[in-house]
Order: structure tokens, then sequence, then C-alpha cells
């Protein structure tokens, strides 16, 4: 048990039914009812116990508790390194826990709020369409929800892409150019973030990125049926997930409550732009969670 001013922090790994070790994490407001539950999901490639300290700890400075996973593969628990066989599996491993955590008693009666960030965006939103009736809504941070039309492979690039998934899924054979400078404006924060040794930037392996394409292609196809209340922030000049991906989540969900907010000229990595536009992201999501964590 650790803590950081205003949290209490505690680390645990769960064991799935498939043997693999998820490293989990919380953090908890002291001396405090937490407002509501957070759940994070990361994107890919990083981890929620290092990287995402600062988010953790601004929510749960504005009250919330924050829970956080490392997906198969990812950050601190066990498996191929980055390695997707099943994008399903990530989210039924991200539901079976955040479940487990919404159902204890002491969480009775508390709302529960998606936090997902890039490819954790898509985790975010396919819990939420397994599941439509049960998170109270979502902060969607650059959301991976659909392959920018520049960036989707053709019909034959992806049959051979199929077939070489057969033979040999984990070869990491789909480069990955290191696109730090360009997503994320902070020097301090890149530095963090390649000295860290839990975070990943090394090649794609085939069958990763042929999940990848799979999940954004199926949520593309069904964002009709996204109706829980949700708050996308999208960087004006994000060059990973083009803000149009965003603008389509928008126009095409089905959700009664649902906030756009594009930040212009800032990056991928929203929380390593300058820190006063930090503060004003982060205040206009604990802004957005606040109207909408009240249980009465």
């Amino acid at each position: 048990m650790a803590y950081e001013g205003d949290a209490t922090y505690e680390e645990e790994f769960i064991t799935t039914y498939r043997g693999i070790r998820l490293f989990t994490c919380k953090w908890l407001p002291k001396k405090k009812e937490p407002k509501a539950l957070i759940f994070i999901c990361h994107g890919f490639g990083a981890e929620c116990s290092v990287s995402l300290t600062d988010t953790a700890i601004r929510l749960v400075r504005a009250g919330y508790a924050v829970y956080g996973i490392d997906y198969e593969g990812h950050g601190k628990s066990s498996g191929k390194r980055c390695y997707i066989s099943s994008f399903d599996r990530i989210v039924s491993d991200c539901s079976n826990h955040f479940k487990s955590v919404a159902e204890k008693a002491e969480n009775n009666n508390k709302k529960r709020f998606l936090y997902g960030i890039s490819m954790g965006g898509a985790v975010a939103i396919n819990m939420h369409r397994n599941d439509p009736s049960y998170w109270n809504g979502a902060i969607l941070m650059a959301p991976l929800c659909k392959i920018s039309d520049e960036m989707r492979p053709g019909p034959i690039l992806l049959g051979a892409l199929e077939m070489l998934c057969r033979i040999v899924p984990t070869w990491k054979l789909i480069p990955s150019k290191d696109m730090l400078d360009k997503v994320c404006k902070d020097p301090k924060l890149r530095e963090q973030i390649r000295s860290n040794q839990y975070m990943y930037m090394g090649n794609i392996p085939l069958k990763t990125g042929h999940q990848l394409l799979v999940a954004a292609s199926e949520i593309e196809k069904n964002l009709q049926q996204i109706t829980m209340p949700f708050f996308a922030l999208h960087g004006g000049d994000d060059i990973v997930t083009n803000v149009s991906v965003s603008k389509l989540l928008y126009e095409s969900a089905s959700s009664h409550d649902k906030t756009l907010k594009i930040y212009p000229g800032m990056l991928h990595v929203l929380f390593g732009e300058a820190p006063e536009d930090v503060d004003l992201i982060f205040s206009d999501i604990i802004s957005w969670l606040d109207q909408r964590s009240s249980t009465e």
C-alpha cells in the first residue's frame, strides 16, 4: 500500500481462467466516500500504474475512486508482449475485473464510468456494447473506433495479413515508428515514457495488428449501438487517431447525452500538453463527471 497526497494506492494481481496473471491497481480518496467509480482502459503498448498516476490523482482529488488494469501482454501483466490474439478477450478481462469491483458491497449505488484512452476507447465502447445498461457513461480520449481511409488496408493486403496470421501470428512484422515527438509535446513526459520499462514501443505482432483492424471496423459499423452518455475529447492535430473519428462517433452514436470537444493545436497525448492546457482538459473532464455522478 502506498500513498500519494490525498490518495491511497494499492496493487493486486488476479489470475484469469487462462492462467494469465493480470496486474490491477486502484487509487482511492483518503477519509471520504468516493462520488463514483472510474475504470481506466489504457492505450496500446501502455500501462496504468506509472504513466496514468497523474490522471488518477487528479480524479481522486476531485472525489472519485479510480481503478486500472494492465491488459494481457501489457505493462506488468503476464503474456507475450503486446500480442493480442483476441480483442474480445481484452474486453472480457476488463469487464470481469471492473464488474467485480463495482459489485462489492461498499460500492453499492455508486455510478460507474469508463475512461478509455486511444485503443482503450475501443475497449470501453465494446464493454458498453456488451452490456448497454451497466455503465453510466464514459470519457473517451482520442478513441479508436475507426481506421482512417489512408491507413485502411485494401482487400488484397488484408487477405495476405489474415493468411500470415494463421501461419506466424506472433511475428512482429508490422513496423512501429517512434512517433513520440509527434504525439506528445511535453519533453519530460516523453522521457518518462521512453524510460518506462513497462511501455512497449517495438514492432507490432501480425495478429495484434489484425485484431485492432477488426475491432475498429466492427465498432465503426455499429456506432449507432452506442447509447451511453459519453464525453469524447480529441486533439485537433492528432495524427494517430484522426479527429474525424471522434466526429463520426459523435454524429453516429444513438446516445441522447453526448459531448464532443476538439482542442485546437493539441496532439494525441492530451495529458502531454502545456500545463495550463492539461489543467483545462481535466477541468472539462471533472466537470462532465460531476454533473453525472449524483446518485439521486
